[in-house]
């Protein structure tokens, strides 16, 4: 049987903190510190415990060439089985197969090692953002100032206000007052039904191509409304609906170059439900008609930046363009707009039934019509969403 190292492998000292009652009535601090090794795998997706013994070894083996086990006697085979069994080093025979092809999908997606790694280790799976600021006391903006301090200044200055060049002011124009209007909505109304000719125009707006550019027949760039690193537009726009008019509730992918809905089977669980789940139990956003997941098709960046330390950075980037497009789209159309990256990325992904290092999430934005009634708080200082109590529209 032959062997080899996982293609990308990150070894990372921890230290364990336990509390210890016996020795804090001994004098000491009663904390106990121990050190070990985690190994980070993005083809595994899971953080893996490994020995000192273990570590060294992984170092002794190739990620590229073929070695024998056999190679690995004495001391070292027990530690090569448990390395085998844990995924990190990759085997030839039929037993290690899973491993072997998850690994071997990894290679072919030319990540850059970094981005791969920090993709695969900060998806969620089952967190509840919501509940996590009620348990740190962080719900409110007063809260986060009591237990956090303050805050860096919301600006800063690298002169004197005497050296400043004040540059001049324009009257405000259309695109002034769209933006004026742009804000996060946190307050949806559930209750009215979105027009599927509004759905089909942000769709279109947003995610739809303007124009190709065919170099042969199998190289073509796109033009959108958004940049994108190489004009590669890798982005694909999955979305959870429901009470849009002439549409049934389900998950959905979005075709931009035919500009059409392609109904994705497989829910096993209400929609409703299920977006709240998938945005981590933020209820203000769940409320929205419609959530869109914007999944990278990492290859598509990938096959011109290969192993390149800035794509994955491109496409954070492009997933941002295309909120903003968004935000504007649906506050144009007299409707409210989110984006949000504390997501289950893990839930939609399997909803959508998507390959994390393959067509990952990478965040959600969403619109629908916004409700009348400000419930939870919203941040809109210049009140052109919310007039302030007795004051006149």
């Amino acid at each position: 049987m032959k062997v080899r190292r996982c293609s990308i492998l990150h070894l990372e000292p921890r230290e364990r903190v336990e509390f210890n009652l016996a020795g804090l009535l001994a004098g000491s601090d009663g904390l106990v510190r121990r050190q070990h090794w985690v190994a980070l795998a993005p083809h595994l997706g899971h953080e893996v415990d490994i020995d000192e013994a273990e570590c060294m070894l992984l170092g002794r083996i190739s990620p590229e060439a073929w070695t024998e086990a056999a190679a690995f006697a004495g001391d070292m085979r027990p530690l090569l089985h448990s390395l085998l069994l844990k995924g990190l080093v990759i085997a030839r025979h039929r037993r290690h197969a899973a491993f072997r092809q998850q690994d071997e999908a990894l290679r072919a997606g030319y990540w850059h090692p970094l981005a791969a790694t920090f993709h695969a280790f900060t998806r969620w799976d089952d967190a509840d953002a919501v509940q996590a600021m009620q348990e740190t006391g962080t719900t409110t903006a007063a809260e986060l100032r009591q237990q956090l301090g303050p805050p860096p200044s919301e600006a800063i200055s690298r002169v004197e206000e005497s050296e400043q060049v004040m540059l001049p002011t324009e009257a405000d124009n259309a695109l002034d007052r769209l933006l004026a209007r742009r804000v996060t909505c946190r307050n949806f109304d559930t209750a009215r039904p979105l027009p599927l000719a509004l759905l089909s125009q942000l769709l279109g707006r947003v995610f739809g191509v303007r124009a190709t550019e065919r170099v042969t027949d199998d190289t073509v760039f796109l033009k959108k409304s958004s940049p994108s690193g190489g004009g590669l537009h890798p982005v694909e726009a999955y979305l959870l609906i429901r009470n849009v008019q002439g549409l049934a509730d389900g998950a959905y992918h979005y075709q931009p170059m035919a500009h059409a809905l392609e109904p994705l089977p497989g829910l096993t669980r209400p929609v409703a439900a299920l977006m709240l789940d998938a945005l981590a139990q933020q209820h203000w956003f769940a409320d929205a008609q419609v959530l869109v997941a914007l999944a990278p098709r990492y290859a598509r960046n990938f096959w011109k930046y290969r192993h390149h330390a800035k794509a994955y950075r491109a496409v954070v980037l492009e997933a941002g363009h295309l909120s903003q497009t968004l935000y504007l789209s649906a506050t144009d159309a007299g409707l409210g707009a989110y984006v949000t990256c504390a997501i289950n990325e893990g839930l939609l992904e399997q909803a959508f039934g998507l390959d994390p290092m393959k067509e990952g999430v990478l965040a959600v934005c969403g619109f629908g019509w916004r409700s009348t009634e400000m419930v939870t708080m919203e941040l809109d200082p210049t009140e052109q969403i919310w007039r302030a109590p007795g004051v006149d529209a």
